[in-house]
């Protein structure tokens, strides 16, 4: 859970990791100084759970209470807080962590409302709740789309943080991108300079006047500096076009770190919080094609669990649409693989800090379900477009653990060569991958 920064003040439990949402690392800081708000650095006894009695001490009890996964209990301490006449930095807090735990809770609206009060009363500012895993369940409902829209038409930047920086990255991508084209610029003005002074020449020749230059060395002269300045041109234009390919493709890997999935325990995170612990294998496809992918992949499930594969199955949209026909008789439809496992327990129970990397991959499991399907189709598809297939066929794609694609293919794949190429995730190379 995460407290926020306000005038460079920052509310968080003393000797505690803590979530900064306005951090672009998204890494957890352990911070050892006095805070502004500040708790014994042992953990609070059952009296204490029961005597804040101050904003602050519910803030950062709640926060405590959050940590060991009480979300309901530390929902309590937030909605406390804001009734013991907070300050603007308190109540900020208070509202913005009680939005997480209606996050966690599936409350949508809930936390909406909780974000949209922080917005407009208490200075929150929108790109924290951009940036925020413990929000990444909350970003993939309608809720978001509409606080979204409320903050572009307030004014706000409601923009991804990597979108103001897409140049930025590519430069460092290219880094002699710039000093290609100074000398662009630097040649074709020199010959500029240089056909300026022909092409009068070349008329005087031309007419044969006394004293004219000769005519074959001026017509070379003038081809040269002409067609000097055509390939300058052709390759700025190259460069630039180079350029936009490589702003797409980032845009690309950036908005699929930020699709959602939802892992077997039903929790829903972003693709970006998985990087060095899965390798994410896209499935798309009609629905009998990607079932028939997935029953294959169960011949290898020790191999590719060994090597961080996480299935992401994914049904084109006409598909989902196709009414199910129920099948009688001789003929029945072979076994699919069932569903995601079902929760038996509360939600309470099973909640878990973001920040506990090890905890998050006890919770990944062989296969996800993707959440927002017309996202996740919609990158599909420009993908293809970028790779020269036709948008609709059936593909895979395979992710590299930080993320970016390693290969992708149409049909589906071949899970025993999958095997063979992945390395396993205890292999140098896989820690060289990360």
């Amino acid at each position: 859970m995460a407290a926020l920064a306000v005038q460079h003040k920052l509310l968080f439990l003393s000797n505690h990791q803590k979530w900064l949402p306005n951090t672009s690392l998204h890494k957890p800081i352990c911070v050892g100084r006095v805070s502004f708000i500040h708790c014994s650095s042992s953990s609070p006894s059952p009296s204490q759970e029961t005597r804040a009695d101050t904003a602050e001490a519910c803030v950062n009890l709640g926060l405590s209470l959050f940590s060991k996964g009480r979300v309901k209990d530390a929902l309590a301490q937030f909605e406390t807080a804001l009734t013991l006449d907070p300050n603007l930095m308190e109540a900020q807090a208070a509202l913005y962590n009680k939005a997480c735990c209606h996050a966690y809770r599936g409350e949508g609206k809930k936390a909406a409302h909780c974000l949209r009060t922080a917005l407009r009363e208490y200075n929150l500012k929108f790109g924290t709740i951009l940036n925020d895993p413990d929000l990444a369940s909350f970003r993939a409902l309608p809720e978001f789309k509409e606080l979204q829209e409320e903050a572009r038409f307030g004014g706000e930047d409601i923009g991804y943080g990597f979108r103001r920086d897409l140049k930025l990255i590519s430069e460092v991508q290219a880094p002699f991108r710039g000093v290609r084209r100074f000398f662009y610029v630097a040649f074709a003005a020199a010959a500029g300079i240089s056909t300026f002074f022909t092409i009068p020449r070349l008329f005087r020749a031309i007419k044969g006047d006394e004293g004219a230059p000769d005519l074959g060395e001026t017509s070379l002269n003038a081809a040269i500096n002409i067609g000097g300045i055509v390939l300058i041109v052709a390759l700025f234009l190259w460069d630039n076009r180079k350029e936009e390919e490589q702003i797409a493709q980032i845009t690309r890997d950036e908005t699929l770190s930020r699709l959602p999935l939802r892992l077997s325990t039903n929790r829903v995170v972003e693709l970006v919080q998985l990087r060095d612990t899965v390798r994410p294998v896209i499935l798309a496809g009609k629905k009998d094609a990607v079932n028939i992918a997935i029953q294959k992949a169960e011949r290898f499930r020790t191999e590719l669990l060994n090597r961080g594969v996480l299935l992401v199955p994914i049904i084109w949209s006409e598909e989902r649409r196709r009414p199910t026909i129920e099948k009688k008789g001789f003929g029945s439809s072979s076994r699919i693989p069932a569903s995601l496992p079902s929760i038996g327990d509360e939600f309470d129970e099973r909640t878990q800090s973001i920040t506990a990397k090890s905890r998050l991959k006890s919770e990944v499991r062989f296969k996800a379900e993707i959440v927002s399907p017309s996202e996740w189709e919609s990158w599909i598809r420009e993908q293809q477009k970028s790779e020269g297939v036709i948008p609709g066929e059936d593909v895979y794609i395979i992710l590299r653990l930080d993320g970016r694609v390693r290969r992708s293919g149409k049909g589906m794949p071949d899970w025993q060569e999958i095997v063979k190429e992945l390395p396993p995730m205890d292999a140098l190379l896989s820690k060289l991958e990360r």
